[in-house]
Parts: C-alpha cells; sequence; structure tokens
C-alpha cells in the first residue's frame, strides 16, 4: 500500500474546516473517537483509510494530500479580491428608481394624450 507523508494534520484541517467534529467522523468510520485522535497525529496513513475518510468529509483524497495553509489563505484572498473588484467595477451607470419615475411619467403623459384625442371628437 502507498503511504501518504505527513497526513494527520491535514485530515485534522479538512475536518475543522468542514466543521464536522472527531466523534462525528469516528462514529461515520465506525471507529473510536481516540482511534481518530491517533490518525490526525499520524505522518502516514494507507490509501484505503485515507479514502474512507475523504468520503465521509465529503472532499477528495486528492484534495487532503495537496492541503496547505498557504494555498487557502491564497485561495480566499483572490476569492476576496475578486468579489471587491466586482463590486467597484459594477456600477450601474444610473439610478434604477430614476427608471421607474421616468416610466411613470412617461405613462401619465401617454394617458394625457389619449384624454386629449377623445376630446377633440
Amino acid at each position: 500500500m502507498e503511504q501518504i507523508i505527513h497526513i494527520g494534520s491535514k485530515i485534522r484541517r479538512a475536518r475543522e474546516l468542514r466543521g464536522i467534529k472527531q466523534e462525528v467522523l469516528a462514529n461515520e468510520l465506525g471507529i473510536s473517537q481516540s482511534a481518530i485522535s491517533v490518525i490526525e497525529q499520524s505522518e502516514y496513513i494507507d490509501e484505503n483509510k485515507l479514502q474512507r475518510i475523504a468520503e465521509v468529509l465529503d472532499v477528495s483524497a486528492k484534495a487532503i494530500i495537496n492541503f496547505s495553509e498557504e494555498a487557502l489563505v491564497f485561495h480566499i484572498q483572490c476569492m476576496y479580491d475578486n468579489m471587491m473588484a466586482r463590486t467597484y467595477n459594477f456600477k450601474s451607470s444610473y439610478n434604477p428608481l430614476d427608471k421607474v419615475i421616468e416610466l411613470y411619467e412617461r405613462l401619465l403623459e401617454s394617458e394625457r394624450e389619449k384624454k386629449r384625442f377623445m376630446n377633440k371628437d
């Protein structure tokens, strides 16, 4: 079986980020909470066990293997930067309320024209 290096802390962080307690993960895997604690302190874990844990955490085993705090922070920062860029760059060139008022005024004028037309006959 292939061994994964320093995987326990990555499993712990994935579990924490998913908001899952050790007890819940243990229950889903059919093992004790103390066994989860041991796994999270382990440098190595076999592929099959990692796959089972990943399924319970609803992430891929590859995501756990490649997890890094730096990548996560970078990803969050990029998402925030993109959101802020859209916020500042997406400003409408008109006020929607002004458009409603404009439409209302046009409808009023249309009604006035109808009345004038009807009164001519």
